[in-house]
């Protein structure tokens, strides 16, 4: 136990700050951040950190909404879940080299937070990890293939962003050729990337990996590509055509839902089945050819495609799912 009466300590672990300091320096004892050690402090407006720490626990610094400023050491390598939710006044915050996971919702709700540097140490980050945070409108990379290579989960944010190599705006993507797959979410929401060059290396594309790049308009997929994932690329709003190669035998549910520039697609021999949902509200797809190795067509497959006049289904189709073509106004 600490001798200072504002601290509760416990072999290196800050349980408890009970101060109603403005400004706090947390003693060089302390190890680790407990949680929920700052839960609720209305009051705190900065903290400094000592190197000594190595871990900031799940909502240490809950809805302190305060709090405008706060330096992590480089001795820290987690940041837990919920730790900095709801600190609504934070406009800025390094994470250090040194850090390798970041948690779920870790910055949720942190609406003056405006950019944040990504370093290549990072290795995972949370669901929802930047979830609310309105004036968030840049996400700076150190490192593409470090960046490909992190663990997000299934989503990691719900709004649309600049994303920033280094320092240049990423509008035209080259994937590195050592890579193999684009994980779930890698680019959701890039709002400023217009077109991706994808290698022979890569194999799979994720869930979410490009969904909602308002801006891209192409896009090709190699012939090393075997499965494209749910949502992969969900209302890519300019996306006006896509070729998938015959190597893909697995397109995931909503693939390519909400395209509404999408006017033609080809699907390869190679598919046996169109997922639930995976044309939904392409609204400006006007004609589709299914090969022969198509068996079975799911639910919604193409609800709202409003502007197609055809579509060539094989008798190789056993199955169509409810509401395939319901509101399809024009067939």
């Amino acid at each position: 136990m600490s001798n200072n009466s504002d601290f509760q300590i416990e072999d290196g672990v800050l349980i408890e700050y009970t101060g109603k300091d403005k400004d706090v320096v947390i003693p060089d004892s302390v190890t680790s951040i407990g949680e929920n050690a700052f839960y609720w402090c209305g009051s705190l407006t900065s903290i400094i950190i000592p190197d000594s720490m190595t871990s900031i626990g799940d909502s240490a610094f809950y809805e302190c909404k305060s709090l405008t400023s706060i330096t992590i050491p480089d001795s820290v390598t987690s940041i837990g879940r919920y730790a900095f939710y709801g600190c609504t006044s934070l406009t800025s915050i390094t994470i250090p080299d040194s850090v390798t996971s970041i948690g779920y919702e870790a910055f949720c709700g942190c609406k003056s937070l405006t950019s944040i540097t990504i370093p290549n140490s990072v290795i995972s980050i949370g669901y929802n990890a930047f979830c609310g945070c309105k004036s968030l409108t840049s996400i700076i990379i150190t490192d593409l293939k470090a960046w490909l290579e992190i663990d997000f989960g299934n989503y990691w944010s719900d709004s649309r962003y600049n994303f920033f190599l280094r320092n240049n705006k990423i509008t035209k993507l080259t994937i590195p050729d050592d890579v193999t797959s684009i994980g779930n979410g890698a680019f959701s929401d890039c709002k400023s990337l217009t077109s991706i060059t994808i290698p022979d290396s890569v194999t799979s594309i994720g869930k979410d990996a490009f969904g909602g790049c308002e801006s891209l308009t192409s896009i090709t997929i190699p012939d090393s590509v075997t499965s494209i994932g749910e949502e992969a690329f969900c209302v890519c709003e300019s996306l006006t055509s896509i070729t998938i190669p015959n190597s893909v035998t697995s397109i995931g549910e909503f693939a390519f839902s909400g395209c509404t520039s999408l006017t033609s697609i080809t699907i390869p021999n190679s598919v046996t089945s169109i997922g639930e949902n995976v044309f939904e509200d392409c609204t400006s797809l006007t004609s589709i050819t299914i090969p022969d190795s198509v068996i079975s067509i799911g639910y919604r497959a193409f609800y709202e495609c409003e502007n197609l006049t055809s579509i060539t289904i094989p008798d190789s189709v056993t199955s169509i799912g409810d509401c395939a073509f319901s509101d399809c106004t024009s067939l």
